[in-house]
């Protein structure tokens, strides 16, 4: 058993209220640490604390907030192998994809420390003598930041890097989950010399922590990963404070396979990346779409991939797919499957709970499933593949458009008038043709209409955490 405390105002302590909540392990049931929870109290103190935090952090130099950055990311990646078994322990992902999302968390802090260095405004020809004109861009303020369980340091790092790139403060709000690791990673922040109150970390009842935050009059851009259903609710919130607010919501991505394509690629790569972290992955290939010559060799395939996962404790090395993150999960994606079956659709692997102790999904694909079925339609968020077959790139590029959800598409085809096609008509935040090729902290990384909108990769996530300011002075 461990504690998990919040960080505020560079200080670890207990909840005010003294409010725990227990941890669980999703692949053994048993709690192996417990989270303390935030009361309004404790909610007041990290917007202050980012408040005077903001003021110290925006008036160093961009140069000098980068080395210190570039040294969280040093401990980060020094710490990946201590911290990975406490996230493996808590999310249930096999251990070697734990160190990777820790090293790679390294590798953002380190890209948003470089690009914060250059945060340039520009000038304007000016309409008179001895007249200066600019446009300069400065720091929004304090940032209220809301991250998901899936991938504990992944997500909240994003949010932290680009705040801190920007010249401005941020208070997190991590899921209750899956604590420990992303307080591992605020401890680097801590250690490489991060003044109090620039990074501040709790965690709580998810409505009245967001609630609170939102509202607060110190807190001035909001950042939030999680469901659409929840990120229309904030982002009313937002609106109504006249927050600045970075969305990154649901998915169902389409993945493409037409009949030029190099087929055993498109399988692994599609394999990899619909079991990785057990499906839970807002960017992962959930509906996939085959031309109909090659819909059998694909589908075969992708079975054969399902069945050789091998499902355990993510500390056993032999694990390639670990549990869903609790007991809801499983209950949801039965309905879903279980609804798909009941209407037509064929399972050809998987489909149940696997059974062993913990919350285990078994991989699983359905082929020839109607576009009625809830999970046609519904993000499902776990190791279910759905395939169906379509016959030209018209029908293919009508399937992958209809849903309101747009956070990333995938495409496996050779002809060159395929591929530009598909590079302009599919409508989607992202889209990887050919190889997966998405989320490097150099690359864009956000949806379109219901999934979200802003970004939290590339250059363009600092602008939400930006403002510019239009400068005219006459020289008298």
């Amino acid at each position: 058993m461990r504690d998990v405390q919040l960080f505020i105002d560079g200080k670890w302590s207990d909840a005010s209220g003294g409010r725990w909540q227990d941890v669980e392990n999703p692949a053994t049931g048993e709690t192996v640490a417990r989270v303390a929870m935030a009361s309004a109290d404790d909610l007041e103190r990290a917007a202050k604390a980012a408040s005077r935090g903001f003021a110290v952090w925006k008036a160093i130099p961009a140069v000098k907030r980068a080395d210190i950055m570039h040294n969280a990311a040093a401990l980060l990646r020094e710490r990946a192998e201590a911290i990975a078994p406490n996230l493996t322990e808590e999310q249930g992902k096999p251990l070697a994809n734990s160190i990777n999302e820790a090293r790679n968390a390294a590798a953002v802090i380190d890209w948003f420390a470089e690009e914060g260095r250059r945060v340039h405004g520009r000038t304007i020809p000016p309409r008179g003598a001895m007249i200066t004109a600019i446009a300069a861009r400065e720091p929004v303020g304090p940032v209220a930041g809301f991250t998901p369980w899936n991938y504990p340091i992944g997500q909240a790092v994003r949010k932290i890097a680009a705040s801190l790139a920007a010249g401005c403060s941020i208070v997190v709000k991590a899921a209750e989950e899956t604590p420990s690791a992303t307080a591992a990673m605020v401890r680097c922040f801590e250690d490489a010399g991060v003044p109090p109150g620039v990074v501040n970390l709790v965690f709580g009842v998810p409505s009245q922590v967001s609630e609170y935050l939102i509202a607060h009059p110190l807190i001035r851009a909001i950042s939030f990963t999680g469901s659409t259903a929840v990120g229309r609710e904030l982002t009313m919130m937002a609106g109504k404070h006249l927050k600045r607010s970075t969305m990154e919501l649901g998915g169902h991505a389409p993945f493409l396979v037409f009949a030029d394509a190099d087929l055993d690629d498109a399988v692994q790569t599609l394999a990899e990346n619909k079991f990785h972290n057990a499906g839970q992955v807002c960017i992962a290939p959930t509906r996939i779409m085959v031309q109909e010559p090659v819909f059998e060799t694909v589908l075969e395939g992708l079975v054969q991939k399902a069945k050789a996962e091998r499902l355990g404790d993510g500390m056993d090395p032999a694990t390639t797919m670990g549990p869903l993150a609790h007991g809801r999960r499983i209950e949801a994606v039965d309905a879903l499957v279980q609804d798909a079956v009941a209407q037509g659709g064929r399972l050809l692997t998987g489909g149940r709970r696997a059974e062993n102790r913990g919350h285990f999904y078994e991989p699983t694909v359905l082929a020839d499933v109607p576009l009625t079925a809830r999970i046609m339609n519904e993000e499902p968020f776990a190791p279910v593949a759905i395939v169906n077959r379509f016959a030209s790139t018209d029908d293919a590029i009508a399937e992958a458009n209809r849903l309101d959800y747009a956070l990333a598409a995938y495409a496996f085809a050779r002809a060159a008038d395929t591929i530009y096609r598909l590079s302009t008509e599919v409508e989607t935040g992202m889209i990887s043709i050919n190889h997966y090729d998405l989320a490097y902290p150099e690359q864009p990384f956000g949806g379109i209409k219901d999934s979200g909108f802003g970004n939290e990769g590339g250059h363009e996530a600092l602008d939400d955490f930006l403002n510019t300011k239009f400068v005219s002075a006459r020289i008298i």
